[in-house]
């Protein structure tokens, strides 16, 4: 690697193969702390990050199987100390034992951060997970709520330094009414209707079908409603019933799939709101891109969201697994535009305020240097 001698060098490790939140996360750590650091960013042989990467450093290391740990420590601990890495960070918790011992094996001993994305659910008292957290030196949770969670559940001797730090979202180019017109007429939008947005993996926890009765109980309302969905499918199996509920509902002009796409930004800005119904979602980050394009927002209130929204200030919660009464709150912002505008205002000043990635990036470089001069 090209390497800047006036500046430590850290790792980005994230091994995981899919692609969404955390490991979008880990690729824009990795670029903007490469302006304080030499940043190696290690990611799994068939990692899906690495078109996110093309103009980054970084490294693929094969990781087959649980008794192949050795061997990618082994090679992650060479990497360590031919680099002079000071510290590692991590975001998928299943790398926190590839990460412990490839700093044991190493020379170096470099310090280890761990971001926690998900929830804690259970005590780490077991003499593995002791073993684990007493080389760790430092966790970074997402929500505020994860960290309760993390000083509940690990053991305050064995607990390593903790923060909360959001993940950021950023604005991208707002579209004219011209490009809107445009890529509504694109993408089959109903330019007259009352339209709105769920962005996530298709799958059962993200809570399309309960999206897709609400919008049954607003047709019943003759109340003029589309919603369109964008994210792959994780199983077809769902999807396809999805479908097929929407067939059986005869709701098929006021429900599409739209698939993955490359900038959802531009797609916020086609919406009146974006609904986040998830059974439980540790923080809610389509929420943020939402507010940040100035689109109203309605998620489930439960996890991370209600760090997120201030309801009926910055949006609106619904009780969770309620489709009925996220019909409700969609009904409310339909009829009320004043409520709906000052959703809207509020939640892209609070967006741009405490979500800003920038803002949240610079933290956590302003963290590291800390952490590395202790």
């Amino acid at each position: 690697m090209k390497k800047d001698v006036n500046k430590q060098t850290i790792i980005e490790l994230c091994m995981s193969p899919d692609l969404g939140g955390l490991e979008l996360y880990m690729a824009e750590a990795a670029k903007f702390l490469s302006s304080c650091f030499n940043v190696i960013s290690i990611i799994n042989e068939k990692s899906k990050l690495e078109e996110y990467l093309v103009d980054e450093n970084y490294l693929k290391v094969h990781s087959k199987s649980k008794f192949s740990i050795y061997l990618s420590a082994k090679k992650i601990a060479k990497i360590i100390d031919n680099n002079c890495v000071e510290l590692v960070h991590i975001h998928w918790t299943k790398d926190l034992p590839l990460a412990v011992l490839a700093k044991l094996i190493s020379k170096r001993k470099p310090k280890i951060v761990q971001s926690r994305h998900m929830t804690m659910t259970r005590f780490k008292d077991d003499l593995y997970h002791r073993f684990l957290y007493r080389q760790v030196d430092m966790m970074l949770s997402v929500t505020k709520q994860v960290q309760e969670q993390i000083e509940r559940f690990i053991p305050n001797d064995i607990r390593p330094k903790v923060f909360s730090l959001y993940p950021g979202a950023k604005v991208n180019k707002f579209l004219s009414e011209n490009e809107k017109i445009s890529l509504k007429k694109r993408l089959g939008f109903n330019s007259q209707g009352f339209n709105i947005g769920m962005v996530g993996r298709i799958n059962r926890d993200k809570g399309q079908y309960l999206l897709i009765e609400a919008i049954e109980l607003l047709k019943e309302r003759s109340l003029n409603v589309n919603a369109y969905f964008v994210g792959n499918a994780m199983q077809d199996s769902y999807l396809e019933s999805l479908q097929v509920n929407v067939r059986n509902k005869e709701l098929e002009s006021n429900v599409a799939f739209l698939g993955f796409m490359d900038a959802p930004s531009d797609f916020y800005q086609l919406c009146d709101v974006i609904v986040l119904a998830s059974k439980r979602e540790t923080f809610g980050l389509v929420l943020v891109e939402g507010m940040m394009h100035k689109c109203a927002v309605v998620g489930a209130d439960t996890g991370g969201v209600i760090e997120i929204i201030d309801d009926k200030e910055t949006g609106l919660l619904f009780k969770s697994q309620d489709s009925e009464d996220l019909a409700n709150k969609l009904e409310l912002l339909m009829r009320d535009t004043l409520l709906l505008d000052n959703i809207r205002a509020k939640g892209q000043k609070k967006s741009l305020r405490l979500f800003n990635s920038q803002k949240q990036f610079q933290a956590l470089a302003e963290i590291f240097q800390n952490e590395l001069v202790c």
